[in-house]
């Protein structure tokens, strides 16, 4: 066999030798290959690596540090870390690989060119294996000197802490895995971003392209908010344009790295990309996806007119393609009302009711488009009877976007203005995949029924068994039927104040008029619906967590307290505890359902804080006749501090744990999820978010106690991927999610099998 030089140039590669140059450079050569405006570049191959370790005696001494290491002892792997790293860097490069690399160096550009220097793991960008981001790069890098240490750092991250945390959990040997490194020209971009060829959740031919000022580093970190441009590959069109407010930009520092600058404000809400540019870029996107038969996920850069494809890999978290529908060819010339955020998919044609109070709520009918400036559970059962939803606030994560899309029902949130511009009984088109409101009716009306067979039928699963449970969040007793056609392996959270929202009754009010009784029934027949669908299978029911703002507007709410914030104040268990009458009947309800023989109900208080709340919450129980030891209690994981104290949590006696992510997002980094100003800052996968749920996850495994997640996050291919990976038990996902979900998780664990096989093979 041919000995792989310690250099290979980009024009030279193909995506058959990412064993040398490792997937960022097998993307690089197969792109340049088939003409894609890639800039120059040449890659130090694993190879050059593997010889560097071998002639600096470093292989034996590293990897023998790594013998028993215990990953999951933070101190203990942080410290390994900083050893291997340090030992790399501070090892003399062979001067065979050091000469190898100054020359090619000094054949771009005499030596002076500014350069990009990334690492490229030999098995990131995988389908079935993503090391992506685990890695360093090094940008704006001048000079021999600056580019030796740069690649020797980029091989030193290949013992980083994060990295050796995922090959342990993952099955791979430290020892067979190499790293080669991309030395590339450095675009300056004065706009650069992220392409997604294909929709990367519905998979429909919708290139999505995200674009700031400056180096791209800004909107893949995270640091601004993109424009968000949607091309439509079937029409050649651009159907979408939002345009974000982009404080800062990441540009050249100097000769050495970068630095986040202020764009000046007339730049700030100034468009990035033309629509001639955003065309360019789609063609060049479709030209990759048509090359590899797989949509991409695309690093894109323009300088001086000049655009320049920067890096692809295939995109992993595209699910079920009919969970979302595209507006028809027949909008092509309907006008655009308002813009916002789609947060359900879907099409349908009604007239606007506009809701400013849930008093309101008695003039919906059937097939109306519901339009407030955001919801609330106490609009459940209009938001039952609508066509479609659109609010001026929220997210992805708002309550219209949650109940919406459990409901099967076009929405749009975020929009802003939707209930100033639009007026009552005017006819509009609500695109729910777009996130579009269009005047007239561009589609035919929606059918508001029930779902019947054939709906249910879009729905089922695919007959896919895996080891980690998916599950199914549901709000509404109607919801049941649709919710277990899904094939999910139970319920991992019932909302049990939608439940009781009908009767527009707070359970003060029944407490006072002496009828206990109704409200115990209400909520056991409604619970019941949920446990007939999904016999045998698990179903935990949260207890009631209604802000005070939400009480206020039913019967019985007139003395609630004004709160500045409610999503911080009296609710969820700390109420319940304090309102023991409240907190009896809805026990009273559960206690009946197990004494019928529904064993699989299992019980979890939101809002927890503290081990003492549970304590108190599982003896007040104990106190109204409940054998607490055999039945299931647990908690949702939704404040920092029960993340934090979860192992006190076990301890105390919980049999179960929930990520309940939409609170646990907005309380660990400050961000009011059902405001629009600052929607674009909510991150589901933010480190802090990740390092919270990571370490509970660790716990609960050591514990053998099981850790589920119901927040929104659990319905995203990505992040369900990312939990299989670091052990989560079961996952709970929105009903339209469900199929998507169950094949990301499948995957997953057949990867770690295949790569815990192969390991074991390679010994």
């Amino acid at each position: 066999m041919k000995e792989v030089p310690n250099i290979l140039w980009l024009e030279e590669i193909r995506k058959e030798d990412i064993i040398s140059v490792g997937g960022k450079g097998a993307s690089l050569g197969e792109m340049a290959s088939i003409g894609l405006p890639v800039p120059k570049a040449f890659v130090v191959t694993a190879q050059a690596f593997r010889r560097f370790l071998v002639e600096t005696s470093l292989e034996k001494k590293i990897f023998a540090s790594f013998e028993r290491l215990d990953v999951e002892d933070n101190e203990a792997l942080e410290k390994a870390a900083e050893q291997a790293k340090a030992l790399v860097i501070k090892a003399k490069m062979p001067a065979a690989i050091r000469d190898e690399i100054k020359k090619a160096y000094k054949r771009m550009d005499n030596g002076n060119l500014i350069v990009a220097v990334r690492s490229s793991a030999t098995a990131e960008d995988l389908p079935d294996a993503s090391f992506a981001g685990q890695q360093e790069t090094y940008l704006n890098i001048k000079g021999d000197a600056n580019l030796l240490l740069s690649v020797q750092q980029c091989w030193a991250s290949l013992y980083g802490a994060r990295a050796l945390y995922y090959r342990a959990r993952q099955g791979f040997d430290d020892s067979t895995v190499n790293i080669a490194v991309v030395v590339q020209q450095l675009v300056h971009s004065e706009k650069a971003g992220v392409m997604f060829t294909s929709h990367p959740i519905s998979g429909e031919p919708l290139t999505i392209i995200e674009g700031s000022w400056g180096l791209g580093e800004a909107v893949v970190s995270g640091s601004v908010s993109p424009d968000k441009y949607v091309f439509d590959q079937r029409t050649e069109k651009v159907v979408d344009t939002l345009i974000s407010n982009k404080k800062v930009e990441i540009i050249a520092n100097g000769d050495h790295g970068t630095k986040l600058a202020d764009v000046p404000k007339d730049r700030q809400d100034k468009q990035v990309l033309s629509d001639a540019e955003i065309e360019k870029l789609a063609m060049y996107g479709k030209i990759a996806e048509n090359h590899y038969g797989v949509p991409q996920d695309v690093e894109w850069g323009i300088v001086s007119g000049t655009t320049y494809i920067l890096q692809s890999r295939p995109i992993t978290t595209i699910g079920s393609k009919k969970g979302a529908k595209g507006m028809s060819g027949n909008t092509s010339g309907a006008n655009i009302l308002i813009k916002g955020q789609g947060a359900a998919p879907g099409i349908a044609s009604g007239k606007v009711v506009i809701i400013r109070d849930v008093k309101d709520t008695g003039s919906v009918k059937e097939g109306d488009i519901l339009v407030t400036r955001m919801t609330n559970p106490d609009m459940v059962p209009a938001m039952r009877k609508v066509a479609a939803i659109v609010t001026d606030e929220g997210g992805m994560t708002c309550h219209a976007a949650i109940v919406s899309r459990e409901l099967g029902t076009p929405a749009v949130v975020g929009t802003k203005t939707a209930t100033a511009v639009l007026k009552n009984g005017q006819v509009v088109t609500v695109d729910g995949e777009l996130g579009l409101i269009y005047e007239g009716a561009v589609a035919p009306p929606a059918a508001v029924s029930a779902p019947g067979p054939a709906q249910q039928a879009v729905v089922a699963h695919a007959p896919i068994i895996t080891a980690t449970s998916v599950k199914v969040n549901v709000s509404i007793p109607e919801a049941a039927a649709r919710a277990a056609a899904t094939g999910a392996d139970g319920v991992g959270l019932l909302r049990i104040e939608h439940l009781i929202l009908g009767l527009n009754k707070t359970p003060g009010w029944f407490i006072q008029n002496h009828k206990e009784e109704e409200f115990v029934k209400e909520l056991h027949d409604g619970i019941k619906i949920v446990l007939d669908a999904f016999p045998g299978k698990p179903v935990w029911v949260r207890t009631l967590d209604a802000p005070t703002d939400e009480f206020r507007n039913m019967k019985g709410g007139e003395n609630e307290p004004h709160e500045h914030n409610p999503m911080l104040g009296w609710r969820g268990i700390r109420r319940d505890l304090e309102s023991p009458d409240q907190f009896r009947l809805q026990v009273e309800s559960f206690k009946r359902l197990w004494s019928e023989g529904y064993e699989n109900l299992g019980i979890m208080f939101p809002m927890v804080s503290h081990p003492d709340q549970f304590i108190k919450a599982r003896e007040m129980m104990r106190g109204w006749g409940v054998d607490v030891e055999n039945v299931t209690l647990g908690i949702m994981i939704e404040i920092p501090s029960s993340a934090i104290m979860i192992e006190d949590f076990i301890q105390a006696g919980i049999k179960f744990a929930s990520f309940g992510t939409n609170d646990l997002i907005q309380y660990t980094l400050a961000i009011d999820r059902n405001n629009e100003n600052v929607a674009t800052m909510y991150n589901p996968q933010h480190p802090a978010v990740l390092h919270l749920i990571h370490n509970a996850i660790q716990v609960c495994r050591s514990y053998d106690v099981e850790c589920s997640i119901c927040g929104q996050a659990g319905s995203d291919p990505k992040m369900a991927k990312w939990l299989v990976e670091h052990g989560i038990t079961s996952l709970s996902a929105n009903i339209d999610a469900i199929a998507k979900i169950r094949e990301a998780v499948a995957k997953t664990e057949k990867r770690i099998i295949l790569e815990a096989a192969r390991s074991k093979d390679a010994e």
